[in-house]
């Protein structure tokens, strides 16, 4: 009787020490998320910048054509040769040139046959006139010949030399050292005088040509400081200097091409490659962020700072304008401060990070 009374309250007892046995051990708590910050100093916040988009360009560029139309009947050379002065680059086709060069040739020896033949009738005067058996007037005709034959002489000789530099002109030469930047004529093409058919870029100093609306254009002057970046390797970064700005908007863009010197060119800086060019503008206290960096909650713009203890908290900033290449915040951020640029999104308030620098070595997983 005892045991019936006793087997109910054992049964919930041993299923309690089952399951206290079965249960996992608490699991470990999570390691703080990794964030990329980027801390704001000095040279981040004094200015924001206007960046533009251009190409790379040799400070001189030369368009190369024929002096002299015709067809072309081979083309030597591809975009991007490195060529010599003097070095062939296309040929026209030569067959007109060379007659019109015979043509000449013989023009030459008719002339200096009319020549021979009025001096001998000159000499023959002279003697005759000398011998009082022909007047004046008839020595004064044959000296007026022989000086006509000597002018068309020199003419024919010069028509001649015309038209032998002319069948040299069916071979285009390149006039200085340099890369051919571009070819816009190909072999069977008929092409006129002087039209081109390759560009030549001068070995060198390098360009960048950017485009600035008639908004802008007021504020900038040759002399003026920029920073060039190049598209290929964004890390590099180049002083630059503005040569010339064009007197005149292009007449379909509105626009005008402005020129910026750079000095320190390397191979990052590649002929026809895009690069930014930034000028500093704006007051002081404005600084550029990425965009990822600012996000949007109850309706204000914030940024996530990180501080003490690596805690984040966010901050209200004032959005002065967006760019391309980032956000301008007018003030509002103290120098030193940590701002998180990455995956701002899943952050708490108070949560906890392990802040990784914007330009370490590290490869970050933000999707957690």
């Amino acid at each position: 009787m005892t045991k019936k009374r006793l087997r109910p309250l054992l049964l919930p007892l041993a299923l309690a020490m089952l399951l206290a046995g079965c249960s996992r051990p608490p699991e470990a708590e999570a390691p703080p998320r990794a964030v990329l910050v980027r801390t704001l100093d000095g040279a981040v916040g004094t200015a924001a910048a206007e960046v533009y988009t251009g190409d790379v360009r040799a400070r001189y560029e030369t368009d190369l054509g024929f002096r002299i139309g015709g067809k072309i009947v081979t083309r030597l050379v591809d975009v991007g040769a490195q060529v010599k002065r003097g070095q062939p680059l296309a040929r026209l086709d030569p067959q007109d040139a060379w007659l019109a060069a015979g043509a000449a040739a013989a023009q030459v020896a008719a002339a200096e046959a009319d020549l021979a033949l009025a001096k001998a009738e000159f000499d023959r005067a002279t003697g005759l006139r000398a011998q009082n058996f022909i007047s004046a007037s008839a020595l004064d005709s044959r000296r007026t010949s022989l000086q006509a034959a000597e002018a068309r002489l020199r003419q024919a000789r010069a028509e001649a030399a015309t038209a032998n530099n002319q069948a040299g002109y069916t071979t285009l030469e390149a006039d200085a050292d340099g890369v051919i930047t571009s070819v816009t004529a190909e072999a069977g093409q008929v092409v006129a005088a002087g039209q081109a058919v390759m560009r030549l870029a001068r070995p060198g100093e390098r360009e960048v040509e950017i485009y600035l609306p008639e908004s802008r254009v007021g504020g900038v002057a040759p002399g003026a400081e920029v920073e060039v970046r190049s598209w290929i390797s964004p890390e590099r970064r180049y002083a630059g200097t503005v040569r010339e700005v064009a007197p005149a908007a292009d007449a379909a863009t509105r626009t005008y091409a402005l020129r910026v010197s750079v000095p320190q060119a390397d191979d990052a800086l590649k002929l026809g490659s895009t690069a930014s060019v930034a000028f500093l503008r704006g007051s002081a206290g404005q600084m550029v962020l990425p965009s990822p960096a600012v996000t949007q909650v109850e309706g204000r713009q914030v940024v996530w700072l990180v501080g003490e203890g690596d805690v984040v908290r966010r901050v209200p900033v004032e959005v002065a304008s967006f760019r391309e290449d980032g956000v301008v915040i007018s003030g509002g951020l103290p120098q030193g401060a940590r701002v998180v640029v990455v995956g701002v999104h899943k952050l708490i308030e108070g949560q906890q990070v392990r802040p990784v620098a914007e330009d370490a070595p590290v490869a970050l997983d933000v999707r957690r």
